[in-house]
């Protein structure tokens, strides 16, 4: 991106089946949202002119066939399909499930390319898309792939921000796919990401138990005491302000979790069940980790309301923002370390400049 030009937001359209196209829209309908960001969509013309007439939204797209020919003050459309399209609101297809693997896979290779800056994901359906070849059972997976680095599936708020060690796995593979070396390389990848992305300097994290009251001591489990306890100590050895391990029942009272600045759940449901009812319409789930910038709203694809106009763009509209700001964070950061890196290849040449020549 230069220094002239916006910040270019790439949006892939998930299942349009769903509610993906409906928050999109509702997002990009007031014109003046393109002084701040450049929307540029991988999805179909056909499509959404179809579904701006179901929701009566009064919206223009430009249309271009790569993201690099994005035009700021424009919503930006990579028409990526020219048919028409067979649309059955409520209802996943062959055709919508393959619409949207095309979509994220064409706008992770425009972030692979730079031709946009960040990628926003509306929602998918996982198992639609593993049944037509999708490898992975969600974006991370698929994102840690193409773009070759390991991502931690990190919810965030304003005031509330939870990581989670294991993501998509049945509850009954938890416990055997948490070690200590797991861990220690979730909460340094955390402690980095709240750094570099989020502007906190000394970040406090903590860190919760596997089994009920974090194990009672060893009465309910010893996971705490041979794993995550010996995990706590060799980030506070490394110098990171990793806190724990909390019994995660009682951890998300207001005057518990605002202590921390985040918090490392041991699975899935342990960290989303609290932050999804704590945080609603508000939530955004952020690949923390990964070279490029991806956020998503914390909906799924809301099939039961699609085509009713009820969906909400709050969470979708959110995760545009923290996208945005998240990026702006980690080039005011890259730019201060180069600072600092250049500041210190200065070197002394022995010659003190206010000394007269011999």
């Amino acid at each position: 991106m230069s220094k002239t030009q916006k910040i270019r937001v790439g949006i892939s359209i998930g299942d349009f089946n769903g509610i993906g196209p409906e928050v999109i829209m509702k997002c990009l309908k007031d014109k003046s949202i393109t002084e701040f960001f450049t929307p540029v969509i991988f999805g179909s013309g056909k499509l959404f002119t179809s579904q701006k007439n179901i929701f009566k939204i009064n919206i223009n797209f430009n249309y271009i066939l790569k993201a690099n020919q994005a035009q700021d003050g424009k919503l930006n459309m990579v028409n990526l399909w020219k048919d028409e399209v067979s649309v059955q609101l409520g209802t996943p297809t062959e055709e919508s499930t393959k619409m949207a693997i095309d979509s994220l896979e064409a706008a992770t290779e425009a972030l692979k390319q730079g031709e946009i800056d960040v990628l926003v994901t509306a929602p998918i359906n996982k198992d639609e898309m593993i049944k037509y070849g999708f490898k992975h059972a969600g974006h991370t997976g698929f994102l840690e792939e193409k773009l070759g680095a390991k991502g931690l599936m990190f919810l965030v708020t304003d005031s509330l921000k939870v990581a989670v060690s294991t993501h998509h796995i049945p509850i009954t593979e938890v416990a055997q796919n948490i070690s200590k070396e797991k861990i220690v390389e979730q909460v340094r990848l955390l402690n980095k990401t709240m750094i570099e992305d989020f502007c906190i300097q000394k970040p406090k994290i903590a860190i919760l138990g596997l089994n009920p009251h974090a194990g009672d001591g060893g009465a309910i489990g010893k996971e705490e005491i041979d794993i995550i306890n010996p995990a706590i100590k060799q980030l506070w050895n490394e110098g990171i302000l990793a806190f724990g391990a909390f019994p995660a029942d009682s951890f998300f009272q207001p005057e518990k979790y605002q202590k921390f600045d985040a918090v490392l759940a041991m699975y899935h449901d342990q960290g989303l069940a609290p932050f999804k009812t704590l945080a609603y319409e508000e939530g955004v789930n952020y690949t923390a980790g990964l070279p490029f910038v991806r956020t998503s709203p914390d909906h799924g694809t809301a099939y039961d309301i699609a085509g009713q106009n009820k969906a909400d763009e709050h969470s979708f509209m959110e995760a545009i923002f923290t996208a945005i700001k998240i990026y702006k964070n980690r080039m005011e950061y890259q730019e201060l370390i180069a600072n600092q890196l250049k500041k210190s290849n200065i070197k002394d040449n022995g010659v003190d400049e206010d000394l007269p020549e011999a």
